[in-house]
């Protein structure tokens, strides 16, 4: 992939491997060693775990809040070693590392205009079971300096779970205060609609201190999401909401 001459001004890491173990400082490193001009954080470390969709529907809404032409390094891989394909993808907005397994697709279908390239080089040493850190990281970090990397082109009906529908009335994520986020665009959903989860019905409400504390509401979150919660309590701990569960309208 050739770049124009934009300059990277960030690399985001997006992954399902945790908050703790080795392998998230392990990919930093590499981007680290191999492009120190360029920062890096990371953008997520919890996302849906071995779910590529949920995790591109998520991914989709955060990229939104992300500087232009940031670099987003996304390894949610339970595929990794196997026959899927690494790729690479450069739209108007952003660019984009990680396998080809579904879960650059709601990231795709936001953008009209997109450049998709498999990424045909490949280092020295490749682990079967750590591609994050030995394929991913090192191509990230020879985009975000500016150098090309091997690839060739591919369309987007070509890739992983294309003419699959997006389902996205599903809970995608559960943050640290049991608030449940849905795949759900807020932002035509009107303030009158009823939500359901496990027989128990969601009004709307604008923010938290809008309702009394215990009570259930559904709310648009700070990333254009539908989200329910609980004013001061766990709403996934309550009503035992796992990742996956379908909600109705």
């Amino acid at each position: 992939m050739h770049l124009n001459k934009h300059r990277i001004p960030l690399i985001a890491m997006y992954t399902d491997f945790g908050p703790s173990g080795p392998y998230q400082g392990q990919m930093a490193a590499v981007l680290a060693t191999q492009a120190p001009e360029i920062p890096h954080v990371t953008l997520m470390a919890d996302a849906p775990m071995f779910d590529p969709q949920s995790a591109g529907l998520l991914l989709s809404c955060l990229c939104d809040k992300l500087p232009l032409h940031t670099l987003v390094l996304s390894v949610v891989d339970p595929g990794v070693g196997g026959n899927r394909r690494p790729i690479m993808i450069k739209s108007e907005r952003q660019l984009f590392v990680g396998p080809d397994n579904g879960l650059f697709i709601p990231v795709l279908r936001r953008h009209e205009r997109c450049e998709i390239e498999t990424i045909d080089w490949r280092p020295h040493e490749l682990s079967d079971t750590f591609h994050g850190r030995d394929l991913f990281a090192p191509v990230a970090a020879k985009l975000a300096a500016g150098k090309d990397v091997e690839g060739s082109p591919l369309n987007l009906d070509q890739l992983v779970g294309y003419d699959l529908p997006v389902d996205d009335r599903r809970i995608i994520y559960i943050d640290n205060y049991g608030n449940a986020m849905t795949g759900i665009s807020a932002e035509a959903v009107r303030d009158d609609k009823l939500f359901f989860i496990k027989g128990t019905r969601l009004g709307y409400a604008r923010t938290f201190s809008e309702v009394p504390a215990g009570q259930a509401f559904w709310y648009r979150n700070s990333n254009g999401l539908v989200e329910f919660a609980i004013n001061r309590g766990n709403i996934a701990t309550l009503l035992n909401l796992d990742l996956g569960m379908t909600v109705e309208v």
